[in-house]
């Protein structure tokens, strides 16, 4: 199981919520921070048809390094033909999000309650 092989870090906490790995990220998500958690989401994606949520509502900081591990994330998960989930409320992330119309393909949620209750993201 990817929370067996990918441990809490001071960037992303593992948790399980109704068949989905939850990814919370903390902190500043930047070029040095996705070092961390990139290992992580390729062990949580690495599976067939994973279930994914990413909640980005404790991050402070997000950046286009950050962009790229949300691209790459839902590249991962729609290749394996699974289900990703995105949970934002900070409104320069969302902002930074929609600029770039990545809210078109993997729309945010505002609470894991309304993320888990949503379909899937679009290919």
């Amino acid at each position: 199981m990817a929370s067996d092989f990918a441990p809490c870090t001071k960037h992303v906490r593992i948790t399980h919520d109704h068949g989905h790995v939850v990814l919370e990220l903390h902190g500043e998500i930047d070029l040095l921070s996705t070092t961390e958690i990139t290992p992580v989401l390729d062990a949580v994606t690495s599976e067939p048809a994973p279930q994914v949520v990413i909640d980005l509502r404790c991050v402070e900081f997000f950046d286009c390094s950050g962009l790229r591990l949300l691209y790459r994330a839902r590249s991962r998960v729609h290749d394996r033909g699974g289900r990703l989930h995105l949970v934002c409320t900070h409104p320069l992330t969302l902002r930074m999000i929609r600029l770039t119309g990545l809210a078109r393909v993997l729309p945010p949620s505002a609470s894991l309650e309304e993320a888990l209750g949503r379909p899937a993201a679009t290919p």
